[in-house]
């Protein structure tokens, strides 16, 4: 991915990661906690989250009294928010205002527990380097059909810059012919939106400042209320083998990784 111009390289930022996690989840109840594994899922998260260099730290925000007292049994941080907020966006936005001192909140959705350090820290690096751009966020190929037309898999496609253009759980790009090839084309044409976000300060806050946006009601997108409000997204390019936990069938899938792997 090409660098957004940009006179210079800006310093590196103070980082902070938090992880929202809630227990009401609809397709998937109580995922936070499930522990197929030996280890209940939230904690899965915040191991692959410390791995990370950049952050100065790493806290879950929750406003389940079971979840917080999970993520303090394995000897994690964890801080408790306000169970009236919308978002997992508005979770981190709570901690950041009492964390002025750091330039840059890393929203990784707690129910991505595959995603590694250098995925992180990538993410984090896109904003160090392009001190004009809003956020961060990461997408990986999709070359599964399956996957493309699932609307549980977000898509986003972006500019030459990498400055994201749209977000949907719909098919984009919509290939007025189809061809199987296309799922093979390379570079990529297709990709699947990774659920990670960085924030500069000023941005999260005024995000959680506004309502949501009509295409972001629509598609149940958060990330589409930055777009509209002309925010710059970049979008960082990995290699990613595994999958947010989002249905019972995910959570298998990931219990059988983690038994062979």
């Amino acid at each position: 991915m090409k660098k957004l111009p940009t006179a210079e390289v800006s310093s590196r930022c103070r980082s902070y990661l938090v992880i929202p996690a809630r227990l009401a989840s609809t397709r998937l109840p109580r995922k936070m906690l499930l522990r197929e594994t030996g280890k209940p899922l939230i904690q899965h998260t915040y191991e692959s989250a410390i791995q990370a260099e950049h952050p100065l730290g790493v806290c879950v925000a929750t406003d389940s009294e079971e979840i917080f007292d999970a993520v303090r049994a394995f000897g994690g941080q964890v801080r408790m928010t306000d169970p009236a907020a919308a978002s997992g966006t508005d979770r981190v936005a709570e901690i950041a205002r009492s964390m002025t001192e750091i330039d840059l909140f890393v929203n990784l959705q707690g129910d991505e527990p595959e995603l590694g350090g250098k995925a992180i820290d990538l993410a984090i690096r896109l904003l160090e380097q392009n001190p004009q751009a809003s956020m961060s966020t990461l997408a990986t190929p999709i070359r599964s059909r399956r996957q493309w037309e699932d609307p549980a898999c977000v898509k986003v496609v972006f500019d030459a810059q990498g400055r994201a253009m749209y977000f949907s759980r719909s098919p984009i790009p919509y290939p007025r012919q189809w061809e199987d090839s296309l799922l093979e084309a390379d570079p990529p044409i297709f990709y699947q939106h990774i659920g990670l976000y960085v924030y500069r300060r000023e941005v999260l806050l005024d995000l959680a400042r506004r309502p949501p946006c009509r295409l972001e009601q629509v598609e149940r997108l958060e990330q589409l209320r930055a777009l509209d409000a002309g925010y710059t997204i970049l979008v960082g390019v990995i290699d990613y083998h595994g999958s947010g936990i989002d249905t019972p069938e995910d959570y298998r899938a990931f219990v059988e990784r983690c038994r062979t792997g």
